[in-house]
Order: C-alpha cells, then sequence, then structure tokens
C-alpha cells in the first residue's frame, strides 16, 4: 500500500478561505462563507471551518476559526485567562453563569454586539499559529495525526520549505482514516 501523505489530504491555500490582516471580521466571515459555496463537494466532503490571515507581504501570519469569531464578538474576554488554553477543562453551569455576570459578558443585545463587531479588525482577534501547528506537506499521515492529537489541533498549516501551501484538517484526516477503517473491514 503506498504511503499516504499530508499533500494527498490537504486543502490548497488557493482553495481556502483567506483574508488580509486589516480585513474586518465581517469581511473574514464573508471570505469563509463563499469559500464554503466554492467548495468542491466532490473532493472536499465537510466546509471550512477556519479563515487564514495573510499580512502585506501576502505571507500566511494567523487564523481565524468560528470560535475565534464568536470570541470576538465580546472584547471582555481578554480581560480573562486565556479562554484557549482552558478549552478541555469542564465548568460547571453556575460557573458559567457567573462569569457572564462577574465580567458582564454579553450585556447589550447580540444585534447591537454584532453591528459594532463586523468593524472589528482582523488582526485585533486572530490566532497567531505556534511552532507545532505547522507541518511539511511531505510528512506522512500517520506523523500528522500524531502531531494533531498530542497538540490537540483541529487544523494544521502545511509548508513547502518556508511557504504555507495549504491547511490540513482534522476533519480530512478522521476522514481518510474512516475510509481505511471500512475497507480493511472488506
Amino acid at each position: 500500500m503506498e504511503t499516504i501523505t499530508v499533500n494527498d489530504l490537504m486543502v490548497p491555500l488557493e482553495e481556502y478561505a483567506t483574508v488580509s490582516e486589516d480585513a474586518t471580521l465581517f469581511e473574514a466571515v464573508s471570505a469563509l462563507e463563499k469559500s464554503q459555496e466554492d467548495l468542491d463537494r466532490t473532493r472536499y466532503k465537510y466546509l471550512h471551518r477556519a479563515i487564514l490571515v495573510y499580512d502585506k507581504n501576502n505571507k500566511i501570519v494567523g487564523k481565524i476559526s468560528q470560535l475565534d469569531v464568536l470570541r470576538a464578538l465580546e472584547p471582555k474576554y481578554e480581560q480573562m485567562v486565556d479562554t484557549g488554553r482552558l478549552s478541555h477543562v469542564g465548568f460547571s453551569p453556575q460557573f458559567l453563569k457567573s462569569m457572564l455576570e462577574r465580567y458582564s459578558l454579553f450585556s447589550k443585545p447580540l444585534m447591537d454586539i454584532c453591528r459594532k463587531a463586523v468593524k472589528v479588525r482582523v488582526k485585533d482577534f486572530m490566532y497567531t499559529p505556534t511552532e507545532g501547528e505547522y507541518i511539511e506537506e511531505n510528512t506522512s499521515l500517520d506523523a500528522a495525526i500524531h502531531q494533531l492529537v498530542m497538540g490537540a489541533r483541529q487544523s494544521l498549516l502545511v509548508t513547502r520549505e518556508e511557504d504555507i501551501v495549504g491547511i490540513l484538517r482534522l476533519t480530512d484526516v478522521f476522514g481518510e482514516v474512516f475510509q481505511l477503517m471500512k475497507s480493511s473491514e472488506l
């Protein structure tokens, strides 16, 4: 059997939602919506769930997930602890409610918050990937799985030398593993 590589499963950069770091939240969400509409559903079973951010030199410098967009609606989240690091910690409903009250989160109607948030600049809330979120395009799928699992990542940025050429999504890796499992049952 032929070795499956990251390149076999990645979504090429030109097929993914991207925006400038100077774009607004609304422009970013619109780019995500457009990329989902344009997605080749014969090749990709799952919709994109993130937006890649490039700088004035057209280099990818950040990423925005759906969760990042929701965080951007309420600037007070910045005053709190690093919510990304707490993602695997379970909180009681009472504790979550007390945080809403203590920090006065979402104290205005959601429509008002959204109206204001559409003007927020991407660079003010984008996530800057760390060293463990990059993977070379010729890396084997099993090594990529290890990196996704150990880093608890939803995606990895795929590189060719110094350039980012695509994104490897957990959902595509899962789909490939599922297909391999199905074929081994036959």
